[in-house]
């Protein structure tokens, strides 16, 4: 078994190959356009869709006027209505609504919510975006909740049902700003994440971004890219947007995501003069092949 990333020796003249996965397509209008702003400009090559949004009919549409940026599925138990009614009844004290992660959380592992519950909801949600003709390479979720030990098995076996050969595998990234919020994410992200690596059927990208979470900056990734390895293979989740505070009145996600921070990060030319200075190749989920040794990317990315 694989752990994350490609374990295998490179030549240092090979590049780090890095996906840049921009979360929450279809979340709001903002969201979406950002995303598209910032694929436009070449540097976002993954995006995953919110699944349960009311948007997602008009917002499907946009993504078939851009081929080249892979296409996932953000799935999601935390935000907006569910898509099932049998899940839908048992949000009953939440007035049918997804609650918080952390009470989705407790509620599942205390067996509230089954886990049978789960699939069939993510199920529906993958389905919801294969009715509108999208591609799907991966499967990642919102506030990493798939990587709940009884959803990450959910998540691998409906990757398997529908021939979905990449699942993110989100690991910690310890803060520079230390706040007890930070700690706690962290720390229970390293929890899930050593259980979940003993289940790990293949590698996947080694996951960058936790750290800098609603907020990517030219300073981070100043301080980032130097850092990554020739021939190893890399996603950076970002959530690019544009802001529009008529649209989004939720005073906590304002308050969490600077939208318009990262899609200037993203956008600015600053950024290919850097991956380019530190012999970084963006990719995407389609250039990547999984062998024996571990994951890679596939020989024309390689240039073999």
């Amino acid at each position: 078994m694989n752990g994350p990333g490609n374990l295998t020796a490179r030549h240092a003249h090979e590049p780090a190959y890095l996906i840049i996965n921009a979360d929450d397509f279809a979340y709001f209008k903002c969201v979406s356009r950002g995303i598209l702003e910032c694929v436009n400009q070449g540097t976002v090559t993954a995006t995953g869709v919110f699944a349960n949004s009311p948007f997602l009919d008009a917002h499907a549409s946009w993504l078939a006027a851009h081929p080249d940026v892979d296409v996932g599925v953000h799935l999601n138990l935390t935000d907006r209505l569910p898509l099932t009614r049998r899940f839908s009844d048992a949000l009953s004290g939440w007035n049918g609504r997804f609650p918080g992660k952390f009470s989705i959380a407790k509620a599942i592992l205390l067996r509230q919510i089954s886990v049978n519950l789960v699939r069939d909801e993510w199920r529906a949600q993958i389905e919801n975006c294969l009715a509108r003709n999208l591609q799907l390479r991966f499967l990642n979720s919102h506030e990493h909740i798939h990587m709940l030990p009884p959803l990450y098995s959910v998540t691998l076996a409906l990757a398997r049902e529908y021939g979905i050969e990449h699942v993110r595998f989100s690991t910690p990234e310890w803060p520079r700003v230390w706040s007890f919020s930070a700690l706690l994410r962290d720390g229970i992200m390293s929890v899930l994440a050593q259980t979940n690596h003993f289940h790990m059927p293949c590698a996947a990208p080694i996951f960058l971004g936790m750290g800098e979470s609603g907020r990517l900056s030219q300073r981070y990734l100043s301080e980032l890219l130097p850092k990554l390895r020739p021939g190893q293979i890399y996603e950076l989740m970002c959530h690019p947007g544009t802001a529009d505070i008529e649209e989004v009145k939720d005073e906590s996600l304002l308050a969490y995501h600077d939208w318009e921070l990262e899609r200037q990060t993203l956008s600015d030319p600053a950024l290919k003069t850097a991956l380019a200075t530190n012999n970084i190749k963006l990719i995407g989920y389609r250039h990547l092949q999984t062998t024996k040794e571990g994951l890679r990317a596939r020989n024309e990315e390689v240039g073999t």
